[in-house]
């Protein structure tokens, strides 16, 4: 039997819910927000400076995608309301599974639009720049860490974001001893910044002919890259460049012309290094835009060492300061199924499964 009511309920609920972001968000304001910049969009003055008026299509794509998330989802309820409306009046029950899907399809969108309105930090919406680096575990770390990277690459694909790697450094044997990558995307520091911490695995090491059960660990580094370069201040003489040749596979340019390029900040010690591009000149400014994002870091959590939501607590790579713990192979498994086991959980990492860490995190720092 069709309970109407029931139905109309759920919907009341994703009412108030969407109600809740739109306020959130500033909705009936945005229209106005969006007018504005497509005017200032069409000044002459903007279109003769590149980086202003990339800041300023930035800002209307975002605007744009909360008017077109809200009125989706506004639309979804009206769609379903009048579909309960139909199965009323034609009293036709085997259009209840339609019925369910539209309402699932719109809690889905709804709940994207209310996490997206939960990301009002200072710098949520800017995109993100990542350090993944090996820890305790040897051959067995630098494994996990490639792993961990392809994990947020296949994330960062499935959030439609733009992944840009900075620099690396292969492990001896295997896997990654490090790598930095920039994620470009709207909300990217946002969504990525709950994952900044150590992180814990545990399975059968494909490196062990025993088959022996390991523990290896891995830190995530994740900071705001900064459009604005008034924010912090770059001194000639605080700074030294060293050009060297890129790492990594050979070919006809690679490891012949001294294209890499290393910063070092002499009043934080800071290094930061970038090889990813065949240009000397792409490397140094991708350089800077590292360099510059530790050092809005470094900035905010001094001015704010109370606010552990940026900087966070700084832990050894090892064991008892893990965020996350991936145990792809308990004591309690049976022996038989232990390598299906820890191969399926393995590919739902690699594939990039962590939208449910994220959403846990956000619900709880409401």
């Amino acid at each position: 039997m069709f309970k109407a009511d029931d139905y109309r309920l759920k919907l009341k609920s994703l009412s108030d819910t969407l109600a809740e972001a739109k306020y959130a968000l500033d909705i009936d304001n945005l229209g106005g927000r969006l007018s504005e910049l497509k005017t200032e969009q069409e000044k002459p003055e903007v279109w003769q400076d590149l980086e202003k008026s990339k800041k300023i299509g930035r800002e209307i794509s975002a605007v744009e995608g909360k008017i077109a998330s809200y009125q989706k989802g506004e639309g979804a309820i009206a769609d379903a309301s009048a579909f309960i409306d139909l199965i009323e009046e034609a009293d036709d029950e085997s259009l209840i599974p339609e019925l369910e899907g539209m309402i699932s399809a719109a809690e889905e969108d709804i709940e994207n639009m209310r996490i997206r309105a939960l990301l009002k930090g200072k710098y949520d919406a800017n995109n993100a720049i990542l350090n993944l680096h090996a820890g305790a575990g040897g051959t067995e770390a630098c494994d996990w860490t490639q792993m961990l990277y392809r994990m947020y690459c296949r994330y960062c694909e499935k959030q439609g974001f733009k992944v840009t790697e900075l620099d690396f450094e292969d492990g001896d044997e295997a896997g990654l001893k490090s790598v930095s990558f920039k994620v470009d995307g709207e909300n990217a520091y946002g969504f990525l910044k709950a994952e900044k911490g150590v992180h814990r695995l545990v399975r059968i090491s494909p490196f062990d002919s025993n088959k022996r059960r390991h523990t290896s660990f891995a830190s995530l580094e994740v900071m705001p890259e900064v459009d604005d370069d008034n924010s912090v201040e770059i001194k000639d003489e605080d700074i030294r460049i060293d050009v060297f040749r890129a790492s990594g596979a050979g070919g006809q340019k690679v490891n012949k012309t001294e294209t890499a390029i290393r910063i070092t900040h002499f009043p934080t010690g800071i290094v930061v290094t970038c090889q990813n591009e065949r240009s000397q000149l792409q490397n140094k400014a991708m350089a800077f835009e590292y360099l510059r994002a530790k050092l809005v870091e470094r900035q905010i959590a001094e001015r704010e060492a109370a606010d552990a939501e940026l900087k966070g607590e700084i832990k050894k790579i090892e064991w008892g300061s893990q965020i996350r713990s991936y145990v792809f192979c308990p004591y309690t498994l049976v022996k038989d199924h232990r390598t299906a086991y820890e191969n399926t959980n393995v590919q739902a990492v690699m594939d990039g499964d962590i939208q449910g860490f994220i959403i846990d995190y956000l619900k709880k720092t409401v």
